[in-house]
């Protein structure tokens, strides 16, 4: 049997999209991607709910040697989490750790110079944010993400996936308000074994969407910015 993939980020997320058509036109909705591999998936989901689009920056921090196997994460303001069992597992020593956080927090900060230039990071106070990446494996980025989110207030998280491992997922909907995966297949190995085209996003990519997306922030933005008055939870 023929296994079902995705065509490419754009296509996931036009599926992704169907699993969230409650939040379309919603003036408290606000959609965000971690870059770089959740861009286009965001933006199509943004542009069928009709939703603003931004970036919430999360780097993964890479074991020496297996660059993919991920023994922690950073994301926007300061937070880190480090996953004990292969920090430990792998016998990773702390000035290691430490030399590979500060690696990722520059490049962290030239992404958000990048991506955002001089536009304030949104703010999230009591709205309902859909944080969406390509997919999970093991979740370590999304995790970092959920926690630096929580630090803003806002009202409602979802995480939002084409793909993930099933128990990654399950993971999840213990630890946010929603979760929406299209598929859990199994066995599972790895994200871009789903895609048929899992060619890396360049800034470049990331800086067209965004600025695609500006052009029409969606309702919740207008609203904000035209003084509807209170933000309409439905």
């Amino acid at each position: 049997m023929t296994r079902e993939t995705y065509r490419d980020r754009r296509d996931a997320g036009r599926v992704l999209a169907t699993r969230l058509t409650r939040y379309a036109g919603r003036l408290d909705v606000l959609i965000l991607a971690l870059p770089r591999g959740g861009v286009p998936v965001a933006y199509e989901v943004a542009r069928a709910l009709h939703a603003p689009l931004d970036v919430f920056l999360v780097r993964k921090l890479g074991a020496p040697g297996q660059p993919e196997l991920a023994f922690g994460a950073i994301a926007t303001g300061g937070v880190r989490l480090l996953n004990a069992n292969v920090v430990e597992g792998l016998g990773i020593a702390p000035e290691v750790v430490e030399a590979i956080t500060a690696e990722e927090s520059e490049e962290l900060r030239r992404r958000e110079r990048e991506y955002r230039g001089s536009r304030p990071a949104p703010d999230v106070r009591g709205r309902t944010v859909i944080l969406i990446d390509d997919g999970l494996a093991t979740g370590a980025s999304m995790r970092a993400a959920v926690a630096a989110l929580r630090r803003g207030g806002p009202g409602r998280v979802v995480v939002a996936v084409p793909v993930a491992a099933r128990s990654t997922r399950d993971d999840f909907g213990r630890d946010v308000d929603e979760m929406v995966c299209a598929r859990t297949p199994e066995p599972f190995h790895a994200v871009g074994l789903w895609y048929r085209d899992f060619s890396q996003t360049t800034d470049e990519e990331v800086c067209d969407l965004l600025r695609r997306a500006a052009e029409d922030p969606g309702p919740s933005d207008r609203g904000r910015r035209e003084g509807e008055g209170e933000v309409r939870h439905e």
